[in-house]
């Protein structure tokens, strides 16, 4: 007989009071482990579901049905009495709430930590911002873009001399996502030990500093800031993309043996004497001469060849893929990476894949993304009827 064990966050109640990116993102990873969400939504909804500038079939864009799946959707205007009343009630029964309105704006609603830590102590509350909730910049609007500038993220992206670049991936949006997620589990654990919650400070400036580990390491360590290096690494080389036959491929020879075994493989002893590549240091030092001299050896072979000629002599190395290549790939299917759901408007839709993979208990699709107030009537009779009634107390 099959006894199938419950996802670990099975009983969890999280209010996902928040919109866009790094709030829903981060409630999505609860919903996945077995959390009840409610995506409690202002009248007109999430501002994603109207994103993205191409249209579904139905009026939720593509970026809200991959942020929002295994939720259910409630509508509450939180300025009117009455909704905010219904708030209360259901603030009672949960365990997290999870908002990323502007600091000052949920106090002003009365939906802030202070007033519902009065009616619930043990509530975690995670406020999620652009810049946190003190500090000079805590007022101004912050998105992914405002953090990767601001935090020093840009100026170590793309090549020396050339136009700021961003990553090509909302680092400060998802990073701040899963800072989030694990303060937020740490104080969860916390509060069912001490009987009470805490307020969580999470924001995109500090989640996208936080990644600057090696290159503020870097710095504090030479006094020299750190600067865009294109592919390449400031702690070793060779660790980049080179240019083969057809085109670029990524390796990584990144200690001795593996720069022998590098210098092995291309047949040039001669590389491996060589006095400016003789330790990390001296090949970081000459970094440029040492490419200009791989590439010579690169350019006579394709990418595809290299690759697994690395790979037999065991150096890292791996092809550059688009998204559709790396998604549509042996690997990335292996990985189910692209999932279809079922959607009530779109039918089959795709949703990125669960990214990381729990094995005791897998994580599934219990729930399509909510249709907006989709369950109203279903959440309001919970925390009206006299058992939502007892459960909140």
């Amino acid at each position: 007989m099959n006894h199938a064990r419950q996802l670990p966050l099975q009983g969890i109640r999280v209010l996902d009071v928040s919109q866009v990116m790094a709030g829903p993102f981060a409630c999505m990873l609860l919903a996945d482990l077995g959390a009840d969400v409610i995506k409690v939504e202002p009248p007109g909804g999430d501002q994603t579901r109207g994103a993205m500038g191409f249209k579904m079939k139905g009026p939720d864009s593509m970026g809200f049905l991959n942020m929002n799946r295994n939720k259910r959707s409630l509508t509450l205007d939180l300025k009117n009495e009455e909704d905010r009343a219904s708030f209360y009630k259901l603030a009672r029964t949960a365990d997290v709430i999870v908002e990323n309105y502007r600091p000052g704006a949920v106090q002003r609603l009365g939906i802030d930590y202070e007033s519902i830590k009065k009616i619930h102590p043990k509530i975690v509350y995670v406020s999620i911002s652009g810049f946190g909730q003190s500090g000079p910049w805590a007022e101004r609007p912050g998105f992914d873009l405002m953090a990767q500038a601001m935090s020093g993220v840009m100026s170590v992206t793309g090549y020396p001399g050339e136009k700021p670049v961003k990553a090509g991936v909302p680092v400060a949006d998802i990073g701040c996502a899963l800072f989030a997620t694990y303060a937020l589990l740490a104080a969860y654990i916390g509060a069912q030990k001490s009987g009470v919650g805490q307020h969580i400070d999470a924001s995109l400036f500090d989640a996208a500093m936080a990644f600057s580990v090696w290159d503020m390491s870097a710095y504090w360590g030479t006094g020299v800031p750190p600067a865009p290096l294109g592919t390449s690494n400031k702690m070793s080389a060779p660790y980049q993309a080179v240019k083969a036959r057809d085109g670029y491929f990524v390796m990584g020879a990144t200690n001795q043996k593996l720069w022998t075994r590098l210098c092995e493989l291309l047949q040039r002893p001669d590389l491996a004497a060589h006095p400016d590549y003789a330790s990390v240091s001296q090949r970081l030092k000459h970094r440029e001469a040492l490419i200009e001299a791989l590439e010579r050896e690169f350019g006579q072979r394709d990418s595809a060849d290299w690759i697994d000629a690395m790979l037999a002599a065991g150096i890292p190395a791996g092809p550059i893929l688009s998204y559709p290549e790396a998604f549509e790939g042996e690997h990335g299917r292996h990985r189910r990476m692209c999932m279809e759901i079922d959607h009530p408007i779109e039918g089959k839709v795709k949703n990125i894949g669960f990214p990381v993979k729990l094995l005791g208990t897998p994580q599934q699709v219990r729930r399509h993304p909510p249709l907006l107030g989709e369950h109203n009537e279903e959440i309001l009779a919970e925390i009206n009827t006299p058992a939502g009634a007892a459960e909140a107390l």
